[in-house]
């Protein structure tokens, strides 16, 4: 089997200005990733910003990871948004959590999600970790590592990891290549430590690129992906 590329998909990517899904969006990205795994094996990782992270409740609660809980339930409502996408696009999904969910998710099994892959399905990780305090960015560090992917792409807003953001400095480079120890001392914002640094620990490339115009997820699962790569030194 090819390597999969695995995709770390914001839940605010999602999101409209006025409700929790942008509809339309949500469709575009399931088309490009139903075209793109038709070439090689495809496995997502969902936030849910768009609905609840836990941050935004923090101190809310007597119990301090409450919050954590609810932001993992909330990335496995956007799971279910993307695999009815997927299928209304001609393709074929499952989603994947920590734990088994009737008629939401199935847990978590090595063997099970590489058969999935290797037949052409779409494998969609939500619920994080199932543990606090481990953003979805770590998630996806973890899941592509244990998928053994060959890169995971991070879906942003920019087109790559600058000197600085482009949006308030005119003068801000974009950077073709980082090593892992560079984009970790950088502190660029796009990716959590702990995120980095299992990736480098575990040899998965990882690609920065901006997912928010038509056609870019599928240009970054295919031959010439755009971005900024952090891996090893070139």
């Amino acid at each position: 089997m090819i390597a999969p590329r695995l995709l770390k998909l914001s839940g605010e990517a999602l999101g409209a200005a006025d409700g929790i899904f942008d509809h339309a969006e949500v469709d575009r990205v399931c088309v490009e990733l139903v075209q793109g795994a038709r070439h090689q094996p495809v496995a997502v990782v969902v936030g849910g910003g768009n609905i609840l992270r836990g941050a935004m409740v923090k101190g809310m609660y007597s119990d301090p990871t409450r919050g954590d809980y609810m932001g993992m339930l909330a990335t496995l409502m956007n799971g279910l948004a993307l695999k009815d996408g997927i299928i209304r696009a001609g393709g074929a999904a499952v989603v994947v959590g920590p734990n088994h969910i009737p008629n939401v998710s199935v847990q978590y099994d090595r063997d099970q999600v590489m058969g999935a892959l290797a037949k052409g399905t779409i494998v969609i990780f939500g619920g994080g970790t199932g543990h606090p305090f481990f953003t979805t960015d770590t998630t996806a560090a973890l899941r592509a590592a244990e998928i053994g992917a060959g890169e995971l792409l991070k879906g942003s807003k920019v087109d790559g990891i600058y000197t600085a953001d482009p949006k308030k400095d005119p003068t801000a480079t974009r950077f073709a290549h980082l090593t892992y120890d560079q984009a970790i001392e950088g502190r660029y914002g796009v990716m959590d430590a702990a995120a980095f640094s299992l990736c480098r620990d575990q040899g998965v490339r990882i690609r920065v690129f901006d997912m928010t115009r038509p056609g870019t997820i599928l240009a970054a699962l295919g031959a010439n992906p755009p971005g900024t790569v952090v891996g090893q030194p070139a």
